[in-house]
Order: structure tokens, then sequence, then C-alpha cells
């Protein structure tokens, strides 16, 4: 990446080679079992149509969704490769995704037929996933509900409108390998397949995300399907020279405006901070519209990388903007200040901002949003 881009405000630049180096180690660890590459939110805020086809290019082979939308961009952006959407409303048209022969997850009997009329609409069969709640409580059927499910599946199959290409769960504790629902959840989707099976169906089996990918090849199953992972965010938490993946996200801007202020002149809103002396200001344009939490700099912790060193953010953060102390150090106009990254070069990464924060670093490049931040794509093959 160029230290100086010559156009972009503000970008977040996504690093192909690393979503590639990412899937590689995903799929070592899980050498028995298909790998589906999960893209939904738009790649986890990297960009969903490039990271798929960083992703398959690795060796991933499926790739996941949430909705229909998402789905039929995938398609729309030429991409053929197997494609699971799985978070519908019943009373959704799912015409268009049947003929575009994107895989779609039932969660109850009124899903599935609601899904059959769209094959029937379509004139060709779905290709469905039944989703069992094994014990995350959200999505899937209850294990009450299972039998009447099947038979209604095995049905649409008979008819010819159907066909049943696995049973699939989601763990709840995934990030503590020994937590003991995960047992128990394993042997609840393996009776729920069972039952499909006795009953003439073939599905596969497949319940590890990202976490029980990397820790607990039992239950890999058939098919694997990491999401943070692939994005080098390691689902254990565990410090980056610990981790085998390399963060792909980098969220910069170029500086707006530098100047010289007097001691005793309060910064931004509130006048929370006040120089104590004479300083240069660097003002950089990201703020809470970006994706910068305005609590991220409480008791003024947030930090940038900017002309070579790490600089305190100084004031509020206020919705299109943070200002950097930079003492008296030359920065100019136009230089970089990289908010987080990989930390290669010591500037804080999206997990140092989710233990700021208090939350997941899931939840830091999400929320990288609008369209005033360009995504820019580095690395092999980015285009």
């Amino acid at each position: 990446m160029a230290d100086r881009p010559e156009s972009a405000r503000a970008e977040a630049v996504v690093d192909l080679d690393a979503i590639r180096h990412n899937v590689r180690v995903l799929r070592e660890g899980a050498p028995g079992a298909e790998l589906m590459a999960v893209v939904k939110a738009d790649g986890y805020g990297h960009g969903a149509v490039p990271v798929a086809r960083a992703a398959l290019a690795a060796g991933a082979s499926w790739l996941g969704v949430c909705t229909l939308e998402e789905a039929l961009d995938l398609r729309a952006a030429g991409i053929t490769a197997p494609l699971l959407s799985w978070l519908h409303l019943p009373d959704e048209d799912f015409t268009e995704a049947v003929a575009a022969d994107v895989d779609l997850s039932v969660s109850s009997r009124a899903h599935l037929a609601a899904v059959l009329a769209g094959a029937r609409r379509a004139g060709r069969a779905v290709r469905l996933h039944l989703k069992v709640d094994t014990g995350l409580s959200r999505s899937g059927v209850q294990p009450a509900d299972w039998a009447d499910l099947l038979d209604d599946a095995a049905k649409a199959v008979a008819e010819g409108e159907a066909e049943v290409v696995a049973v699939w769960s989601h763990l709840a504790c995934a990030d503590t390998p020994d937590h003991p629902s995960l047992d128990r959840q394993a042997a609840r989707l393996t009776a729920a397949w069972r039952a499909a099976c006795e009953r003439g169906l073939t599905p596969i089996r497949h319940l590890a995300n990202a976490a029980a990918t990397m820790t607990r090849p039992d239950l890999h199953f058939d098919l694997v399907r990491p999401g943070i992972a692939i994005y080098g965010l390691d689902p254990l938490d565990r410090p980056a020279a610990e981790s085998p993946l390399r963060p792909a996200m980098t969220l910069r801007a170029r500086v707006a405006l530098v100047k010289r202020v007097p001691a005793g002149e309060g910064v931004s809103y509130g006048h929370e901070w006040t120089t104590l002396r004479e300083t240069t200001l660097a003002l950089v344009p990201l703020g809470y519209a970006d994706g910068v939490p305005r609590r991220l700099n409480r008791e003024g912790r947030m930090r940038v990388l900017l002309a070579g060193a790490v600089r305190p953010v100084v004031g509020r953060v206020c919705m299109d903007q943070v200002v950097v102390d930079c003492g008296n150090d030359p920065v100019r106009e136009g230089d970089v200040a990289v908010l987080f990254g990989p930390g290669d070069h010591g500037e804080p990464t999206a997990q140092d901002w989710a233990d700021e924060l208090g939350t997941i670093h899931y939840e830091v490049v999400t929320g990288v949003h609008g369209n005033r931040v360009t995504r820019t794509t580095v690395g092999g093959g980015a285009r």
C-alpha cells in the first residue's frame, strides 16, 4: 500500500492475500470437511464479492450468507459456487433465489411451505438445508417439531420439488471449546440427522463455526462454516503473536488539516481536553458516522498511527472527524493516519478497539460503514 494515496479521503483497505492465507489455514485445520466461507453482512464489512472470490481461490467450496439479497448479489457478480442463505421471513418470495440455484435453509414448516411455493414458481427443485435448534434457541426447528418437518420435506423430495442437501445447526459456546453444551448440541444434531436418514433422505451434516473449526475436529462433520476467522480476527481472542490468522482490514484516512494551537485551548465538543502546551493538531476526517464509536475515546485512550508514531486522539470523537495531538513533530496535510490495522507497525488493531469498547471485534469491522469510506482491495489478483 502506498503511504500517501492520491485520492481516497478515508478508506477501509482489505488485503485479499490475508483472506487467502486465512482460508488456507482453516482448510488445513479441517482436511476431512468442505469449507463454507461466510460472507454475510457484506463480507463482515470487507466486501462480499472480492472476499468470496479470494476465499474460493484459496480452497473454499461453499459460500454462506444470511439474506436472499446477499445471495442474489453474489450470483449477479457471476459467482456460481454452492451458496447457502439461511435467515428469511416466511412470507418472502423465494422464486428468484431458487431460480438462481441458491440453497435455502428452513426453520419451520411455514418456511418450508413458502420455499416450496417459490420452487414451483421457478419450475425447478430447491436445495434445502433443514435447520434444527440444538440449543442456541434462535432459528431452527424445535426437536419436538422435527418429525413433522421431515415428513413435509420427504414428501417434497418424493414429488420432485426439493432435494434435502443438509441437516445443520449453530453452536452457542464454540469460543469455549470445552463447554459442555458443544457435545450436547452435536448429539442433538446427529440424532436429527439420523432421523432424516431413516426417512430415506441423504443429507450431509454441518455445525462448526470458526472457533469450532479451529479447536474441535470432532465437530467438523461434512462441512465447516468459518466466518470471522476468514477475515483474520481470532475467534478465540488470542494475541496476534499467537494466532495463525492475519487481519485483513486496515482503516485509514488522510489528514485534512494541520494547525498550531497555543496552550490552554479546549479541543472538540465540551472541551474535555485542553492543550497543556503549544502543540500541533491534525484533523482526521473519520467519525462516528463512519464507524468510529463516540465512546472509543473515553478517558483519552484512543490512538492512531500517524507520521511514523502512535499518537493520541484528543477530545471527543465527532460525527465526521477526530483530532490528533502531534506535539512538535512534523505532520503534513495529506499524511495517512491508520486508525486500526493488523498491528504490524504498532497501530491499534480491531481487537484493541473491541477491548476498549467492551465488545467483540466482529462489531468493530462490521461497524465501518457509510458511503464516505471507500473499500479498497489489495493483494494478488485484487480488482
